[in-house]
């Protein structure tokens, strides 16, 4: 394999990547001020605020495992096959136990691939038990990627499973680039498969959305114009359907970090994402509703600050001493990175939020 060809196969971790490390990262967004950013946290307190904290706990958020079949471009989760990861159902108990004591009830399973969790299912089936509405972010490839995972479409039906799936664009050139030769396809096919049991359809509450990542240095167009030509181009080209698309902003953590960095574009694309600073946006980041909760249980105030290892600022860091009424009391942990959820129209993992 040439070197080229591991980059787009492996992860940095793999690679042994100077940017498959946290403090690597870290300083490299610690020196933003150099290139004439300023910290986050004064961009907040220019909005009169001391600092950022929860406006509520309701949404639990869990990354099950960093393993992935796919090994995307701009993931921050710096997944992959390779990755081994995983939560165990011990872990996956405990946030059960969590939640039995919270008024949580919105589950959002993350990963990598969450379904290639060997615990997935039950967990799924646990959490439909309590009465949580469950979210999966599914990749769309992992249901033709072996044949166990064929059944997804009617697993996520029979556990009324909201699905959020990533699709970088209604063309397999741009798609393909992002995300791995003959992802966009595989995509296609997965996306019939789910609205042939009832995903995505006109007026079915099996909720099908799809998630939107610019490709490159570039921040997402507008949402509702982006929805409407998704829409119509995956109907006319492909007869498939969805009900919303989310357009998320990459953020420069791990893997998007690093083509950043490479390409030269870093300088530029922080620059951009701070004269983009929205406070409307800040007000309504989804650390402020949300919990995050790491593949080996500590706790992060989002999925950003969970790839950086930036717990929480609470004496509940591990969801084994999971505390409502503490987390949402706590400070939430700011760095450089936090202005790309606070660019433009904001961004969050269910689109923007302005």
């Amino acid at each position: 394999m040439t070197e080229k060809q591991k980059e787009k196969k492996t992860s940095l971790k793999y690679r042994a990547h100077e940017l498959s490390s946290v403090d690597v990262q870290l300083k490299i967004l610690s020196d933003a001020a150099s290139i004439g950013v300023k910290p986050f946290s004064k961009a907040i307190q220019d909005m009169g605020l001391k600092d950022l904290r929860p406006t509520s706990l309701d949404i639990f958020q869990v990354n099950v495992g960093k393993m992935c079949n796919q090994v995307c471009n701009h993931c921050h989760v710096d997944a992959g096959p390779d990755r081994k990861e995983i939560m165990t159902r011990e872990t996956m108990q405990e946030c059960l136990d969590a939640l039995k004591g919270s008024s949580i009830k919105t589950v959002d399973l993350t990963g990598g691939a969450p379904e290639m969790n060997p615990d997935f299912r039950w967990f799924v089936e646990e959490l439909t038990a309590l009465g949580m509405h469950v979210i999966v972010r599914c990749n769309l490839t992992i249901i033709l990627a072996n044949k166990k995972y064929h059944d997804l479409p009617e697993f996520f039906k029979k556990n009324k499973i909201e699905v959020v799936s990533s699709l970088p664009y209604f063309a397999a050139r741009r798609t393909d680039a992002q995300r791995g030769e003959g992802v966009f396809e595989k995509s296609i096919k997965a996306l019939k498969m789910l609205n042939e049991v009832g995903y995505g359809m006109p007026n079915s509450e099996l909720k099908l959305n799809l998630v939107f990542n610019p490709s490159g240095a570039i921040l997402p167009g507008d949402q509702s114009e982006l929805e409407k030509e998704f829409k119509q181009k995956l109907m006319e080209g492909w007869g498939v359907h969805f009900h919303e698309l989310f357009a998320i902003t990459n953020l420069p953590v791990s893997r998007f970090l690093a083509y950043l960095v490479s390409s030269g574009n870093y300088e530029q694309y922080m620059s951009e994402l701070a004269h983009a600073f929205n406070p409307t946006a800040a007000l309504g980041v989804m650390c402020r509703n949300t919990i995050s909760v790491g593949w080996d249980g500590y706790l992060y105030d989002c999925d950003f600050n969970q790839m950086l290892e930036l717990k929480v600022a609470a004496k509940s860091q591990h969801v084994r001493d999971f505390n409502t009424q503490e987390l949402e009391k706590r400070t939430i942990i700011l760095n450089q990175h936090c202005y790309g959820c606070t660019a433009g129209a904001g961004s969050s993992c269910g689109g923007t939020v302005t």
